[in-house]
């Protein structure tokens, strides 16, 4: 497969942290119910989430406000692998992918994620 873009991104579990806690509609705004409840509303894990979906855009090339953040979800597969399920507007824009890979980590104060994008 050809590689048609990848995405990168890194997230300040602190500073996103106090974001959240003084915006707490953030969360809905940013994150769907399931990615709520998957990482029991953890910082670090929602922060992995957002790095995600930062990394999604950067890997096709589009900026932020291009796509709303809900339409990209990062789910678990039983294995424990995240994937990416796209809806709306992400699903439209990214029609040309054959596939996405997703790879997320976090510690304590770090969360990043990478997203490649191969053609079809």
């Amino acid at each position: 497969m050809t590689t048609l873009g990848v995405g990168i991104d890194a997230v300040d579990v602190a500073r996103f942290a106090r974001v959240v806690a003084r915006r707490p509609r953030l969360v809905t705004r940013l994150f769907t119910e399931q990615e709520v409840a998957d990482t029991k509303g953890q910082p670090q894990r929602l922060a992995a989430r957002f790095a995600a979906k930062e990394a999604f855009l950067k890997s096709l090339g589009l900026g932020i406000g291009s796509v709303n953040f809900r339409d990209v979800e990062v789910r678990r597969e039983t294995s424990g692998q995240p994937q990416l399920a796209l809806h709306g507007r992400a699903a439209e824009q990214s029609s040309h992918v054959g596939h996405f890979h997703l790879s997320l980590t976090h510690t304590d104060s770090v969360a990043s994620a990478v997203v490649i994008a191969e053609a079809r």
